[in-house]
This record gives C-alpha cells, structure tokens and sequence, in this order.
C-alpha cells in the first residue's frame, strides 16, 4: 500500500491547475476568434450580397443563391451607359466631399488647436457645444434649410449641399483633432518659441508636421462621410449637374419609370464602395494611430 505525500499532493494539484488554466485560456481564445469572425461575417455579408447580386442578370436577379448561376457583367456596363448619369455623378461627388473635406479640415484644425493650446473661459463648453450640434439630427432642418437655401437661389447647386455637410462633418473632426493636439508635449512648442518663434510659427512649422497623422485620419473620415451622405443631397440637388452618386444611383431608371435595375444599381454601389475600401486599408495604420492618439498618456 502506497501513501501520498504532502509535496506529491501539492504537484498533483499544481499540475490540475495549469491544466484548467490553459484549458480556460484555450477556451476563451475560441469565443474570442468566434465572435471576431461572426462580426466579420456580419459586417461583410451585406457588401458580399451587393457583390453577388451585381453579377447576376435581370433573369435571375431576385434568385437567393449565394453564387450567381451564370456571371455576367452587363450590369457594369448599364452604369457607364447613356441612359445613366453615373459619371457626372462621380464628378459631382468629388467636388462636393473634396470641398467639404478642405474647409473642415481648415477650420478644424485652427479650431483644435485653439481648444487644446489656449486658454480662455468657457472652453470646456466651447467643445461641448460641438459636440452637442454633431447630435443635431439632419431630418430637423432640413425643411428651414430648403426654404433658406430656395431664397437664395441655392438648389440644385454645390454650395446647397457643401454647406449642411460641413456643419455635420466639422464637430467631428474638431474632436479628433483637439483629442491628439492634447496628446503631444507641449515642450517642443516651449522650446520653438524660446528659439524666437512665434506662436503662429511655432504652430505652423512644429505643431502642424507632426499631427500629420491626425489631420490625414480626420481627411478620410470626413470625407467618406461627405461622399456617403444622401438626404441632405436628395432634397438639394434636382439634375444631373449636381447630383452625387448617392442620388444618382437610386435614380437609376429601367425600360420604363417604374422598373428598378437592382442589379445596375449594386454594380453602382460596389463601384462607388470599393475605391473607399482601397483607400482605408492602404491607409489603415495611419488612420488608427490617429484615432488612438491621445487615448493613452
């Protein structure tokens, strides 16, 4: 008969508990990658859709299979087609989310870093203010902005639609701006100007280099917001020499007025999504760098 001692029995439990450890730790990296690539799934799936469908003809267009049965491209080349405005559309579409991305970006950063550098009363609610008209919702003005912008004789023209976008997009980018001029020392702009640099000249050749990597995040986040907006867009532009592609592409037009080429019309929306796509993930860590920064001290 064998007896255990204390010490044996002290391994033989230490030796359970690294098991159940690495069985827990095993356990938990599965949920991690499961639920990971369920949000993959489920952010993807609807593009993966869009895709499909764009490849399917008009026979089989309303066909559920996750695989067109016979690919075609014609619904490509309905985009670029006469009947379709799809290319003035492009067009409209980089001017207006160009503009917008260039005035917000230009008040934005003056605007940042006046509230991260500067002292002055009321700046906390300054950036509260900011925060509280990026909540404002579009559906509530859009009706006094109509009669405004009517008055003016602004419908159906850039202005009408660069306007109200910059009034959504700039909060955003004052927040992310003034979150990373926070997050850098202010002893380079105190040494810049001990070496006789003014405070503008401090901000222009020391302060603006380096947050580089924070206006280049704000420029593409504004941006896709300006190239993706559409209500605002459908109520002010009326033809095709101001219509952006959102517009334009749930204007498209079958045989007849009432036919809706769902297949013309996810062949646009892959063509207008994948050039977005491209651009964040080429730039993806310049883009998370920016977000991150001043997150951490």
């Amino acid at each position: 008969m064998t007896t255990r001692t204390p010490d044996t029995a002290v391994k033989g439990a230490g030796r359970r508990g690294k098991k159940s450890v690495h069985r827990g730790s095993h356990l938990s990296m599965l949920g991690q990658n499961a639920a990971l690539a369920a949000i993959i799934v489920f952010c993807l799936a609807p593009f993966y859709w869009m895709v499909v469908s764009s490849l399917k003809s008009p026979d089989e267009i309303f066909d559920n299979s996750l695989v067109p049965a016979e690919p075609t491209l014609l619904n490509y080349e309905a985009v670029f087609g006469a009947e379709n405005t799809f290319v003035y559309a492009l067009r409209n579409s980089f001017v207006i989310a160009g503009s917008v991305t260039i005035i917000a970006l230009l008040f934005g950063v003056l605007a940042a870093y006046a509230i991260a550098r500067l002292q002055f009363r009321f700046k906390t609610t300054v950036l509260a203010l900011f925060l509280a008209t990026s909540m404002f919702p579009g559906a509530a003005i859009l009706t006094p902005l109509f009669q405004l912008f009517a008055r003016l004789g602004w419908i159906d023209t850039y202005q009408a639609m660069i306007i109200p976008d910059i009034s959504f997009s700039l909060p955003l980018g004052v927040w992310i701006l003034t979150s990373f001029f926070r997050a850098m020392p202010w002893e380079l702009e105190a040494a810049a100007r001990v070496d006789g640099c003014s405070r503008g000249q401090a901000f222009r050749k020391i302060i603006l280099p380096l947050a580089v990597p924070g206006v280049f995040t704000t420029a593409i986040l504004v941006f896709i917001s300006a190239w993706n907006e559409f209500m605002i867009a459908n109520s002010m532009s009326q033809t095709p020499d101001a219509q952006p592609v959102t517009v334009a592409i749930a204007q498209f037009t079958g045989v007849s007025q009432y036919d809706k080429p769902y297949g013309t019309q996810m062949a646009a929306g892959v063509i207008v999504t994948i050039p977005l796509i491209i651009l964040v993930l080429i730039f993806q860590r310049r883009i998370i760098s920016g977000l991150t920064a001043g997150g951490l001290k």
